[in-house]
Formats: structure tokens, C-alpha cells, sequence
């Protein structure tokens, strides 16, 4: 019978070596010694207590990959696998690869285990000093601007979501993101744009028919527009039923069966007649087979002719959401017509209830309680008129 082991493992000097080695056993009774890769003491200690609770749970192994797994290699892996459709959408793609270019030039050649939260603040502070490069003829040059704060803080959120994978198949312990503040504050980032009734009705009568038509279904339905509108085809759509058919989305419920409102009817049917004889609602005019793939220019250029400071066409889903809250639907139902599976994703598409709250406000009758108690006051709203006593 072996002799029982007094302690789990310890932590000593080696002669001849900056940081402090550590001593256990593992599972099967082998005994390991490492470096630290400490000269602290306490860090030390805290290694050891890694090693020790990563042999008790059985994943030693997969850990100790971790901390040989360089940061490049990782990448390549993400992006293989975790990037591309049907995961990620190919616009979602390209953005991580534009992250991942900066994210490598820096990280490279680390290993996942040695990247600190004190790592990533100095990266974004240094990548917010950098100029932009500018693409011409003869090759890149520096622009005079500095990296926006946006384009840094989405490298911050794909390295973020890199890590959080490494996370669940226990290749690091934590998210040393969690642990990172971001050193310049964003002003207006993810705050949706709520777009009242005579904005839309000034942006349709500067819009060409299809991106009219593409406003109206998007505000009446919340359709995520390159996701769920432009590859949509035309037998998605039910005009008995009035309903339409989301096949494909961003995430599980997203896949349902939306009902429409008349306006989207009347706008459907319109696009259905100028999309032609193809199959696609938003046929594409380079590809006769495909579908169209972006509005950026033409939402840009429309709302530059309706005297419109420029906003997202996505907002018109964020607008979609607070027409309905406003309306007095439960946030619990609106949630479900965004086909959102976190309620808590709602109170980014419904921020601008504020707006409406102010538009109440000016309401306000300050002369309310001067009134005559038996003074009616007529209230008229969408066609709707009442009586009410003020008393």
C-alpha cells in the first residue's frame, strides 16, 4: 500500500531560475513539476491552486492546451468555424476579419493563458492613437484622423466573443475581457433612432419605390433588412393568411411565421409587382438570379435629399418596437414579434420610449385642478373622441 500524501502540491525556488516552480500530483499519481512563470509568491500560490482544482475536474489536459495554444492559431480557428454562415452572416465574417488583421498584428504570438486585461487596455489605448491608412494607387497611406472609437470598441467586442468560445471548451479559465474598461467614452453607441410618422412619410417621398416599399415593411414588421428582407423570396409571403414566413434568421427565434398589418400588405404587393417575374422580392440588377445586397448607398443618398440627419435603416426596427410599446402592447408580446429570445434585448429597441414619454408630457394641463368640477373636457385621438370629467 503507498504511503499517503500529506499535501496536495507546493511551490519552491529552483536554483539558478527567476520564477518559482510548483509540485503535484496528478490524477493518476505522476508526479509534476512546472514553473509558475511568477516570481510573486502569492501569484504563485494562485497558480497552483489553478493546476489543482483543473486536475480535480479533469480537465488538466485541456487546460495546459490553453497555455501552449497560441493566439493566431486560436483566430484561425474561430474564424473557420465560428464565423462563417450559418453561424455568423458573411457581413458579420468580413468584420471579424478586419478585427482579427489588428487583433494579430499585436497578439499573435501569445498564448491565450498569458493575455491579461492590462494587455487589452494598452492595445486599445495604442490602437486609438494610430491613424487611419487610406488606400490608393501606389499602396496604403496615413490619414491625418486618428481610429475611431466605434471601429476600436468592435475589435474589443470580437476579441471579446473569441475568447468568451475559449471560455466553454475551457481553454482559459475567464474572459480577461470582463476585466477591461474601455478608455474612451462612446458617445451614442447602440441608441437606437426613433423615427416619428412625418419623418418616415419625408424619407418616402425622397425614396426610390423599392426602398419605399422596403421602409414600410421593415417599420410595420421589424425585419432584420440583410438577414430576413433583401433574401426574401416571393412565396414567403401569404396574402390569404396575411402572414410571411421567416425561414433563415440571426438567431433560433427568429424561425416564425410573422402577421402583417395592412400597410405591410399594401407594400408587399407593391414590391411584388415591381420586382418582376424572378423569384427574389428585391431582385439584384447585376445578377439577374440573385437577390439586391445592400441599401447603404441609396438610404444614404435618399435621406440627404429629404433633409434627414442620417441614421441606420435598422433603426426602422428598433422603430417598429417602440410603435408597439407605445401602442400599449406588454413588453412580454413585443418581444415575441422581434423574435428576440432575451427580453432584456428589447429595452435596446425601445430606448426612444423616452422620446414618446416627452411628446405625453407637453400634454400636461397645468390648469387641471382651477376647473369647474363639472367641466367636460373632449378628447379626440386617432379618430377616437370620449368624455372625460376633470376633477
Amino acid at each position: 500500500m503507498s504511503r499517503p500524501i500529506g499535501h496536495d502540491g507546493t511551490v519552491f525556488r529552483r536554483k539558478g531560475t527567476k520564477f518559482l516552480w510548483m509540485r503535484y500530483r496528478e490524477r493518476d499519481g505522476t508526479l509534476r513539476r512546472e514553473s509558475t512563470f511568477a516570481d510573486d509568491w502569492q501569484e504563485a500560490q494562485k497558480k497552483l491552486r489553478e493546476r489543482l482544482l483543473a486536475r480535480d475536474g479533469n480537465i488538466l489536459q485541456i487546460v495546459r492546451q490553453g497555455e501552449s495554444l497560441l493566439f493566431g492559431k486560436w483566430t484561425e480557428f474561430f474564424m473557420e468555424n465560428y464565423s462563417k454562415p450559418p453561424f455568423r452572416t458573411i457581413k458579420t465574417h468580413v468584420a471579424n476579419l478586419r478585427a482579427v488583421k489588428h487583433l494579430n498584428r499585436t497578439f499573435a504570438t501569445r498564448t491565450l493563458a498569458s493575455l491579461t486585461a492590462d494587455d487589452i487596455e494598452l492595445y486599445l489605448r495604442d490602437r486609438l492613437r494610430q491613424r487611419i491608412r487610406i488606400k490608393t494607387r501606389l499602396g496604403y497611406r496615413e490619414g491625418r484622423r486618428t481610429v475611431k472609437p466605434t471601429t476600436v470598441h468592435q475589435e474589443l467586442r470580437v476579441l471579446r466573443r473569441m475568447l468568451n468560445v475559449a471560455v466553454r471548451k475551457r481553454l482559459i479559465p475567464s474572459n480577461p475581457c470582463s476585466g477591461v474598461e474601455f478608455p474612451v467614452a462612446l458617445k451614442g453607441l447602440f441608441r437606437p433612432h426613433y423615427v416619428s410618422w412625418s419623418e418616415q412619410q419625408r424619407i418616402e417621398a425622397h425614396a426610390p419605390e423599392y426602398l419605399r416599399n422596403a421602409v414600410r415593411i421593415i417599420s410595420e414588421t421589424g425585419l432584420r433588412v440583410y438577414k430576413e428582407l433583401l433574401p426574401m423570396k416571393k412565396e414567403q409571403v401569404n396574402f390569404l393568411n396575411k402572414t410571411v414566413w421567416i425561414p433563415d434568421s440571426k438567431t433560433r427565434n427568429g424561425v416564425a411565421e410573422l402577421p402583417l398589418t395592412e400597410v405591410a400588405i399594401q407594400a408587399f404587393r407593391s414590391q411584388m409587382l415591381l420586382a418582376g417575374p424572378g423569384e427574389y422580392l428585391f431582385p439584384s440588377e447585376l445578377n439577374s438570379e440573385g437577390y439586391q445586397r445592400s441599401l447603404r448607398t441609396v438610404w444614404r443618398l435618399t435621406l440627404k435629399r429629404a433633409k434627414v440627419a442620417y441614421f441606420r435603416i435598422y433603426d426602422l426596427r428598433s422603430t417598429y418596437a417602440t410603435r408597439l410599446s407605445a401602442g400599449g402592447v406588454a413588453d412580454e408580446w413585443v418581444t415575441q414579434l422581434l423574435r428576440q429570445g432575451d427580453a432584456q434585448v428589447f429595452k435596446k429597441y425601445s430606448q426612444m420610449k423616452l422620446q414618446m414619454q416627452r411628446e405625453a408630457l407637453t400634454k400636461i394641463n397645468r390648469h387641471a385642478n382651477e376647473m369647474p368640477e363639472s367641466a367636460a373636457v373632449t378628447v379626440s385621438e386617432f379618430g377616437n373622441s370620449g368624455t372625460v370629467l376633470a376633477q
